[in-house]
């Protein structure tokens, strides 16, 4: 396990900047900054560095891949963690005993997996319902108008607990663009608060990354979601990252 690593001035000057910001954008849509929170995403990015962000004031991290999880687990420097990739059902064991919340649940069926998890260890799982709010082919996710009835059945579950949205929204050529996304969202997730659902509750709307956090959190995002921001340009495979 890695236990010694000095803080980075560099990184904490990089956060902060990130932070002022952030609460330049909570400012101009009359929220409190305090109702954002900032996560380091990740995935591909060795734990000593990601340990750098902590350090920094980075209390959040997203993990996108539950082997990657699995590897850097015991070398990350105390923090929450958030699931927010893809999630198999086949995975749901190996990361629910070390996530606080799982942010991509897409359907019905790994909720219940998490559920069946979650109570075989005697806990209850926090979890947002991914909403694929731009009707993508390539992507997962709740359309809008499933929400009411997956919301229904999975409020049903005894070891989750619902507690807001995620979406990935296309990507945009500018803020303007993005932001149209991040207003349907908003306006998603503030219909549902307001029907005071059963077991429901609207706390959490996770949506914003490296390129469009500032319009997120315009449009009522209370999780971003940063990686290249935070650490960079990686080489990866696969989709884009956060």
């Amino acid at each position: 396990m890695i236990k010694n690593h000095s803080i980075d001035a560099d990184m904490v000057r990089h956060v902060e900047q990130i932070r002022l910001e952030m609460q330049a954008a909570a400012a101009r849509a009359g929220r409190d900054p305090r109702s954002v929170r900032l996560m380091a995403v990740t995935k591909t990015v060795p734990a000593e560095i990601v340990n750098r962000a902590i350090d920094a004031g980075v209390a959040l991290l997203g993990e996108n891949r539950a082997q990657e999880l699995l590897e850097k687990y015991e070398h990350y420097a105390p923090a929450e963690i958030h699931f927010i990739g893809h999630l198999q059902t086949n995975k749901v064991r190996s990361v629910v005993d070390k996530v606080s919340m799982i942010e991509s649940v897409d359907s019905l069926r790994l909720a219940q997996e998490i559920n069946r998890q979650a109570g075989r260890l005697g806990r209850t799982m926090d979890i947002l319902l991914q909403v694929n709010v731009g009707r993508e082919a390539s992507k997962s996710g709740f359309f809008a108008e499933e929400l009411a009835e997956a919301l229904q059945a999975v409020s049903g579950l005894a070891h989750v607990r619902v507690k807001g949205l995620m979406a990935i929204p296309p990507k945009c050529d500018n803020d303007k663009q993005s932001g149209k996304f991040f207003c349907i969202m908003n306006k998603i997730f503030l219909d549902i608060r307001d029907k005071k659902l059963d077991n429901i509750c609207m706390d959490e709307l996770s949506m914003g990354m490296s390129a469009d956090y500032i319009p997120a959190i315009e449009n009522g995002a209370t999780i971003v979601r940063l990686g290249t921001a935070l650490f960079g340009k990686r080489s990866m495979p696969g989709p884009p990252a956060e």
